[in-house]
């Protein structure tokens, strides 16, 4: 199986854990490009910078609402016990009492930097089913209640308000918040992704964190079980940030055809501001993705 085809297989599979398909040589598993070309890698991090700079793409993207953090908010004192944190991860809520009918159409996103969007509000029903809604054994989060509210989030676009579904858990005396509003519709790429078979870059799992300071990035970056982790390059331009992720030092040898997930540090030369962040393989921008069993995509 080629790496390639193994990728496409495990992202249907989900890639926030490791998984075991068999066993395979390293050869087969990287590919033959599976050695990291760094000219190669910086020539398609340039195509991707320069194919969105100053396209009608990115006047969509900075004119949208694309969060780029987590949608939920925890309560304050978040978790009292191993038991209401293992019923968070497992999405194991139970209802008591009554949600919200029909919200506004429209809800505002106003950003801290100025300007404002109005943007599509879901029902708390849908709210609630985003974080919770499963019912299987085991202990579970009471909900008894909700209310919009607001709550703030990262953006494309920098940190802005935004409404929020409040919901008031049994046993804590702030509530769990969820965003309650709709993120806009991707614009099309100008550029297209990577051939399945360039191997010597990898699709990144996410974004995970921004520094304060916007000068250190972390991302969730793919790796396989027989090789030292996964590697990030990146190209700073004044309006773009690109990321090229790679494979550190595959072996030659058998090795079990696992797909993993590690956080990468990556330091900039100046802040993100409002530049862009994109992913040189797939020439998108990078969706924010939290940790395992935390169900905030950027695009939920």
């Amino acid at each position: 199986m080629r790496s390639a085809q193994l990728r496409r297989f495990l992202v249907g599979l989900g890639l926030f854990v490791t998984v075991a398909v068999g066993v395979t040589s390293c050869g087969d598993k990287y590919g033959e490009a599976g050695a990291h070309d760094p000219a190669r890698a910086a020539e398609r991090a340039r195509q991707v910078s320069d194919a969105w700079e100053g396209s009608e793409a990115a006047r969509v993207w900075r004119e949208g609402y694309f969060p780029l953090g987590d949608p939920v908010r925890l309560p304050e004192g978040a978790f009292h016990s191993d038991a209401d944190k293992q019923a968070y991860q497992r999405q194991n809520f139970e209802l008591r009492g009554s949600l919200p009918g029909a919200p506004p159409k429209k809800g505002e996103v106003r950003w801290r930097g100025g300007g404002s969007l109005a943007v599509p509000v879901v029902s708390a029903r849908a709210a609630y089913e985003k974080v919770g809604g499963a019912s299987g054994p085991g202990p579970r989060l009471i909900v008894t209640g909700a209310r919009l509210g607001e709550m703030t989030i990262r953006t494309s676009r920098g940190s802005a308000t935004v409404p929020a579904w409040h919901f008031t858990i049994k046993g804590y005396d702030t509530p769990l918040k969820r965003v309650a509003v709709v993120a806009s519709k991707l614009p099309k790429p100008p550029v297209k992704p990577l051939p399945d078979l360039t191997d010597d870059l990898w699709e990144l799992a996410g974004l995970d964190t921004v520094s304060r300071d916007g000068r250190t990035v972390v991302l969730r970056a793919h790796h396989g079980s027989c090789d030292d982790g996964p590697g990030v390059d990146v190209l700073e331009s004044a309006d773009n940030v690109v990321f090229s992720a790679w494979i550190r030092n595959p072996s030659d040898g058998p090795c079990t055809a696992d797909m993993r997930m590690k956080k990468v540090t990556v330091k900039l030369d100046r802040p993100v501001g409002d530049r862009m962040l994109l992913d040189a393989f797939t020439g998108r921008p990078v969706p924010y993705e939290g940790s395992p069993g935390s169900r905030s995509s950027s695009w939920s």
